[in-house]
């Protein structure tokens, strides 16, 4: 970071878009809320993390929100304190109560998205204007997510010719995963997609390309798994073409 006359330059910004880059980190989450994450929140999230009854989720929605902001002031170069979080108005409906995340200090053009799953936290950022990132927890599967309301034909086909439950259950959190990192990026969230017609291509080891329609409207996605821990499926989303055509730079837990 650096000042030029009255504007501020963040020259990691610069390079990240040039390269179509982007940046994962993950964490665990302590089981208590931390009073130091807790400080690093505005307002309304502070008020949610207050409304939340389970205090391991309490810990970990701040815990995420808190290591979002260190992520990016070691990106920017600047503190944890000096940036603040929002959302964008939802794409679908025009409400600001449940856009997708954005950076709204410091001014940057990026693209931001956040996960959490049993105690682990997910944050991305890349250049361009949407990026999605989903985490799941590897666990059994219930039948009724086996409908072709969740899974399209050749999904729910590739599923039944795997040879065990754990083979199976995996293949359901790739998809699973693949299909949410892009409803996130898009921005109209699980509600506002027929996941049932949201083709993920299971069988391919990725990166693949995925196609959303909603309103009549087709945007195209860039999706590849990230390799994390044995212990979960991450997905990220990122716009088809040159925002996305860069590498994907993983920061492991500290």
């Amino acid at each position: 970071m650096r000042q030029r006359g009255e504007e501020t330059v963040f020259p990691e910004v610069d390079r990240l878009i040039a390269r179509g880059e982007a940046h994962v980190w993950w964490w665990r989450s302590p089981g208590r809320v931390d009073p130091a994450d807790l400080r690093l929140l505005a307002t309304g999230e502070f008020r949610r993390a207050l409304g939340m009854l389970s205090e391991r989720d309490a810990a970990e929605f701040v815990h995420t929100r808190a290591g979002a902001r260190r992520a990016l002031g070691r990106l920017l170069g600047t503190t944890a304190a000096d940036v603040d979080l929002g959302r964008r108005r939802c794409p679908g409906c025009g409400s600001d109560g449940h856009g997708p995340p954005q950076v709204l200090r410091p001014a940057v053009p990026l693209a931001i998205s956040l996960s959490r799953t049993a105690g682990w936290g997910v944050f991305a950022v890349g250049a361009g204007t949407a990026i999605g990132v989903d985490a799941e927890a590897l666990r059994p599967v219930r039948e009724a997510l086996l409908s072709d309301t969740v899974l399209t034909t050749a999904e729910r086909g590739h599923l039944r010719a795997l040879g065990t439950d754990t083979e199976r259950q995996r293949a359901f959190h790739k998809v699973w995963t693949r299909k949410e990192a892009v409803v996130k990026a898009v921005g109209v969230g699980l509600a506002g997609t027929e996941l049932g017609r949201l083709e993920t291509l299971p069988e391919r080891t990725g990166p693949v390309r995925v196609t959303h329609v909603a309103d009549g409207r087709a945007t195209a996605w860039t999706v590849q798994d990230l390799r994390l821990s044995d212990r979960l499926a991450v997905a990220l989303a990122r716009p088809a073409g040159p925002a996305a055509r860069g590498a994907v730079h993983l920061h492991p837990p500290a």
